[in-house]
């Protein structure tokens, strides 16, 4: 695909050097040359220096015959601009990176795609639901959802107490029906379990299982359940606030945040509790009640500051703690550290934007923050190639492992003598080089 990208911000240089692996023909668009030039040195993209909504800069860039324009500039009136731009001047698919809601709303989508606008992305208001969605759990790192919830896939830090540690594959004792383990993240290294493998206390679990069986991957992984009912946030950025609108009524926040004419803002616009200060001094935590919460969320827009905080909560005992990590090479260093659960922007919005890049089965691509690594849900097609045998006899690559199957609306695990049936959505779980392998597959 020949794919033009306006914005080398944070997910737009991030999505770039993704798609830069799967020989497209990318074009990264923006006004700063400092910004093109350490872009273009780390990927094999083309870099061009130009206006997002100038008409010579878009058809320099060969925007008319552009099978994807993707809008990921600080500015939403910028994107949205762009992406009308674009489309009439020819390019087939446009997404637009905004932060209003009100965008997102069904009736107003038929009015956007007129204007030229086919899909929107907002990835603090995903961030925010994410934040939600592990607060929720509290037991768990990683959430992801696939057949509106019919699977489920969890990732797990399982400690000494874990009934499935040191179990190797081959013995049997996975052979069940109620959870499945596609990938297991040990340091810095991803594997996807063979008979020979096993799970060693510290590791990071993938589980995918319905949604129902949460309660058993829950015990199997010996971890506790406790109610999330204070909360104190760090930084008042859109993603905080997001989050306090997706959060139930019952629970009492506190937002943290230095900038004070920040905290005025956020005063006049939000019902809860906002404190002028730095959410790494300790004095401070402990004076506004660190010691008596339950989750502690830092979300400023500095991902040390976040990491540092979380850390210092940690130290007060904090059960769950969540931290806005926006660089990728800190993830694996922050995990080892064991601060808790981490979410990144640009992970999420790629997810979305992966997806455009794939042909019409693959209906969700999920990025995971702790692996290298994406899930996958497609729909099988009658004649597909993964219809034709068992799972045990596909031949699938080492970096590829099918988790589970949505047949008929429920969900349920795979195992070797599970045969894909056409219209089922199967959920496959692949390192991020494997996701191209699995389109043979699904021919027919």
């Amino acid at each position: 695909m020949k794919i033009i990208i306006a914005g080398a911000g944070a997910v737009g240089c991030h999505v770039a050097k993704m798609l830069s692996h799967e020989q497209h023909d990318i074009v990264l668009l923006d006004m700063d040359e400092d910004k093109l030039q350490d872009i273009g040195s780390q990927c094999d993209i083309m870099t061009e220096v130009g206006s997002a909504t100038s008409f010579a800069d878009l058809l320099s860039c060969g925007v008319g015959s552009a099978d994807l324009f993707i809008a990921v500039t600080s500015f939403e009136s910028v994107n949205m601009t762009a992406c009308m731009l674009a489309k009439n001047l020819g390019a087939k698919k446009t997404l637009a990176r905004i932060d209003n809601y009100e965008y997102l709303q069904p009736k107003n989508k038929e009015f956007l795609n007129k204007l030229g606008i086919d899909s929107l992305i907002y990835p603090e208001m995903l961030a925010a639901t994410e934040i939600v969605q592990i607060l929720r759990r509290s037991w768990i790192r990683e959430y992801r959802t696939f057949g509106d919830g019919a699977l489920v896939l969890v990732c797990v830090k399982v400690r000494n107490n874990s009934e499935i540690i040191d179990k190797e594959f081959k013995t049997g004792f996975f052979n069940h029906d109620r959870f499945r383990i596609v990938a297991v993240k040990r340091h810095t290294h991803t594997i996807i379990p063979g008979g020979d493998d096993q799970i060693l206390a510290n590791d990071l679990v993938y589980f995918i299982c319905p949604k129902e069986n949460l309660e058993v991957v829950r015990r199997a992984a010996g971890k506790s359940v406790f109610d999330i009912k204070n909360i104190m946030i760090m930084g008042g950025s859109r993603i905080a606030v997001k989050t306090l609108q997706y959060l139930p009524d019952d629970v009492n926040v506190k937002i943290i945040e230095k900038d004070r004419e920040r905290c005025y803002e956020l005063t006049e616009k939000l019902d809860v509790l906002v404190i002028h200060g730095d959410g790494r001094n300790i004095d401070l935590l402990r004076e506004e009640g660190i010691e008596d919460t339950d989750a502690f969320i830092a979300v400023t827009d500095d991902s040390e500051t976040n990491v540092l905080a979380c850390l210092a909560a940690k130290r007060f005992g904090i059960k769950k703690s969540v931290a806005d990590v926006e660089n990728l090479d800190y993830i694996d260093l922050v995990d080892n550290v064991d601060i808790g659960t981490l979410i990144n922007k640009k992970l999420i919005a790629a997810s979305h934007i992966y997806q455009l890049t794939l042909d019409d089965d693959a209906l969700d691509v999920q990025c995971l923050t702790f692996s290298d690594a994406e899930v996958v849900e497609f729909v099988v097609q009658p004649g597909d190639r993964i219809t034709r045998a068992k799972v045990r006899d596909l031949n699938l690559p080492e970096n590829i492992n099918i988790g589970g199957v949505i047949r008929n609306g429920k969900g349920f695990v795979v195992n070797g003598n599970t045969l894909i049936q056409p219209n089922d959505h199967v959920v496959i779980f692949c390192m991020a080089a494997g996701v191209r392998k699995l389109a043979k597959y699904f021919n027919r």
